[in-house]
This record gives structure tokens, C-alpha cells and sequence, in this order.
């Protein structure tokens, strides 16, 4: 079942003596994990970069629809852009739910696909009532237009402080991050108009009620003011005590 929408990738309840696997940890694996996997070596077409494992961590090349572990062999799985990469999802998060107890997914969100495309996703998400719906972006004809990703995951996200603030105060605009027990509940390709309104067309005002409830002023103030400390804190202990941090 799904858990909750974490604010960060800091934000997850690993335990110290949990084992942790990373499915598809690319060129920014999350330093928590033990173990990461990634199924391509050779090209980086999936990702920003060459392919880095930090020094407490061990390596392994591996399918994220076939891996190689035990039924629940791992405490926590943790897996960051990826999902909207691969062929056959629900294969992908079977085996997941099959070698972790539980775990960390994050995703581009329906609004982060639109205005930071990539050739490489195949499928765009958006989360309703808890559940992820995933629609191949060839079904909706989704056109791909200029790359940001440089811009938007690379540049800002390390220098613009307005830029850290909106991702902390609006955790699930850009992005989606779910921590999940067992399973969570998703739907490949949805055939309900309901649900396939959300994804081409127009994006409506009541829409936003709805994924992005207003907040007052107060909480405003104080949800800033919470993201402050947040890169106040995690730009200490990256850039003095040298810690790797999200």
C-alpha cells in the first residue's frame, strides 16, 4: 500500500540497519542505498550522465524486469527516475514488490513531463486518489520539444535558492514521490475518459483545487520558511562537513 508522498528523497524512513537496493541509480545514486543496479552500461541515453557509484556501495548490472535477489531480500528499495523509462512497467514494479518489503519510487509528474519532455520517457504519470496511472505518451501523440533537463534537474536545482524553494513548498509539482509497504496501486494505459481527460487537452482551474489545494497565508510563510532551513541545513553538510545529501 502507499504510504505516504515523501517531501524529498531525504525524506524516506530507512532504518540504519536496513539493506537497501537502488534499481537504476545511474549517474546520482541516492547515498543511502547499499546495492545499485543498472541494466545499461554502455550508453547514457537514459540518464545525464556516466554511471557513479559511491564508495560504500556495491555495483551490479541487472534488468529491473528480471533482477537477480530473493523474495524480499532487501529491507528498502529505492527507485528515482526510472520508472517512466522502461518497457514494461508492470513487470518492473512486480519485481520491486517482490525483493523489498518496501520502498521509495519517484517520477517525472504530469506537469514536470509537459514542461521538461524527453525522447527517452516513454510513459508520462500523474497521481489520482492514490493510485499511478501511466499513459504511453505515443497513445495521447505526446510531442517531444526542448530538453530542459540540464536546466531544470542539473543547474537550478544546485544554484537558484527560488528555484530549491518551490521544489520543497510544492514537493509533488514537478515531481511525483510515493514510499510504499508491499505494493501501491497503478494503472497502465487507463481506458477511463475520466482519467485520460487529465493527460492532453487543456489543464483546468478546478484541476489545481484539487492536486495543489490553496494554502493561507501562514502556511505559506511557514512552509517557506521550513525550505530555508531544509538548504540552509543540507548546504552545510554537503559543502562543510562533505556529506552526500539530497
Amino acid at each position: 500500500m502507499k504510504l505516504r508522498n515523501p517531501k524529498n528523497r531525504s525524506d524516506l524512513n530507512i532504518k540504519k540497519s536496513d539493506k537497501v537496493l537502488e534499481v537504476g541509480g545511474g549517474h546520482n545514486p541516492h547515498p543511502r542505498a547499499n546495492l545499485v543496479v543498472d541494466k545499461f552500461l554502455d550508453t547514457n541515453y537514459h540518464r545525464s550522465g556516466d554511471i557513479k557509484v559511491l564508495k560504500h556501495q556495491e555495483f551490479m548490472q541487472a534488468d529491473g524486469e528480471n533482477l537477480p535477489f530473493k523474495d524480499k531480500e532487501f529491507d528498502y528499495a529505492i527507485c528515482c527516475q526510472v520508472l517512466e523509462h522502461v518497457e514494461h512497467p508492470e513487470k518492473f514494479l512486480a519485481e520491486q514488490f517482490r525483493v523489498a518489503k518496501q520502498g521509495f519510487l519517484e517520477v517525472p509528474s504530469l506537469l514536470g513531463e509537459y514542461l521538461f519532455p524527453r525522447e527517452s520517457h516513454k510513459w508520462i504519470m500523474h497521481e489520482i486518489d492514490n493510485t499511478l496511472y501511466l499513459v504511453d505518451k505515443s497513445s495521447i501523440d505526446f510531442k517531444v520539444g526542448y530538453d530542459l533537463t540540464e536546466l531544470t534537474q542539473m543547474y537550478l536545482p544546485k544554484h537558484s535558492i527560488g528555484f530549491k524553494i518551490l521544489e520543497r513548498t510544492h514537493p509533488n509539482l514537478i515531481t511525483i514521490r510515493l514510499e510504499w509497504k508491499d505494493d501501491f496501486k497503478f494503472v497502465v494505459n487507463p481506458t477511463d475518459p475520466e482519467i485520460l481527460k487529465y493527460f492532453s487537452g487543456k489543464w483546468q482551474e478546478e484541476w489545481a483545487h484539487v492536486f495543489f489545494p490553496p494554502k493561507t497565508m501562514w502556511q505559506e510563510f511557514k512552509d517557506a520558511a521550513g525550505a530555508m532551513w531544509h538548504i540552509t541545513k543540507t548546504s552545510f553538510q554537503s559543502k562543510v562537513l562533505k556529506r552526500n545529501v539530497y
